[in-house]
């Protein structure tokens, strides 16, 4: 049986958080050949082309004015959930080998939080690439920070990569006063060449859709095995309170299986942003998830779905469906 699940207060010391830089298992073996773009989708294939000519020229950082170079240039995929736009950014990642960074946004924030600007800074600048997954400006901190970041670094001849499913000129639209910061949101964008991926989600080609809720039965025999663990829904969500999104990943570590008991719709925007990221991070390990109670599939609010961060909600629901069914 794993240990709880509840309570875990995870500490990754800040000198080993640009270590932990690397693709997450779900992703670990990810290449420009595996990734098999949608066929009715051109945009998918262009996209995978793009991306392995960046990682090409990110490689050859030191050797600009010699060969093409993808230094001090950013490419952005942009597009919606489960078109393969983190598969292409670890494609990238592990095309480059030990010179990249991957991470996603909110590590690289609390990154900065936890070494200063100037010392994230100068450990990204010794990365040829620095691909950066689920880029999103949530609020006007992290516009003046990552506006300020993507300059310098790109500044520095440092390839920069990052996933979204917001088009960079739009960032922030629906969740804070953007156009107060219009100037530094147009100084993220101008980092970048975007290039769109169309598509319907690869993980359901259709519909979103969820197994019948489990039986308390299902979750003891979960308790009971080799990687599983069991969380009250309530105390869990309550829990990420205390947690930091940054270190989800290392919340969840070792869980193969997580069992929830008494699923229920989510109360704020606050509460489910929270559970996002935590989803991302479960999806990011492969783990199982196995629910009673209420549908996983209505947690989030027919607000929440209407809302500035709709994009989010869906992924997490696609994701969350993969990992129902796993």
């Amino acid at each position: 049986m794993t240990p709880d699940l509840v309570g875990r207060r995870p500490h990754v010391p800040a000198s080993d958080l640009v270590g932990q830089l690397v693709p997450p298992p779900h992703f670990a073996r990810a290449t420009f050949d595996t990734y098999l773009p949608d066929p009715d989708y051109p945009s998918q294939a262009a996209a995978q082309e793009a991306a392995r000519r960046f990682a090409t020229g990110a490689t050859r950082r030191g050797l600009v004015g010699l060969r093409p170079s993808s230094s001090g240039r950013g490419l952005y995929l942009d597009g919606g959930f489960g078109v393969g736009k983190t598969h292409l950014l670890a494609s990238m990642a592990h095309a480059v080998g030990d010179r990249a960074a991957f991470g996603t946004f909110v590590e690289y924030t609390h990154l900065v939080g936890a070494l200063g600007f100037a010392g994230a800074r100068e450990q990204l600048a010794g990365f040829a690439l620095v691909c950066i997954d689920e880029f999103e400006l949530d609020d006007p901190g992290d516009t003046l920070l990552m506006a300020r970041l993507m300059r310098e670094l790109t500044d520095g001849g440092v390839a920069v990569a990052a996933t979204s499913n917001t088009l960079p000129e739009s960032l922030g639209e629906g969740r804070f006063a953007a156009e107060d910061f219009r100037r530094e949101i147009q100084a993220v964008a101008a980092v970048f060449s975007v290039q769109t991926m169309d598509g319907r989600d690869y993980r359901r080609r259709g519909e979103i859709a969820f197994p019948p809720p489990a039986s308390d039965g299902d979750l003891d025999a979960i308790g009971e095995a080799s990687g599983g663990t069991v969380a009250d829904w309530k105390a869990l969500v309550d829990d990420l309170w205390h947690v930091h999104p940054s270190r989800y990943g290392a919340y969840v570590e070792g869980i193969e299986v997580l069992g929830v008991s008494d699923v229920g719709p989510l109360e704020d925007q606050a509460q489910a942003l929270r559970v996002v990221a935590l989803v991302d991070r479960l999806y990011d390990r492969d783990v199982r998830v196995v629910a009673t109670g209420e549908s996983l599939g209505d947690i989030f609010t027919p607000d929440m779905l209407r809302g500035g961060y709709r994009k989010k909600y869906f992924r997490a629901l696609s994701r969350l469906a993969a990992m129902a069914e796993a």
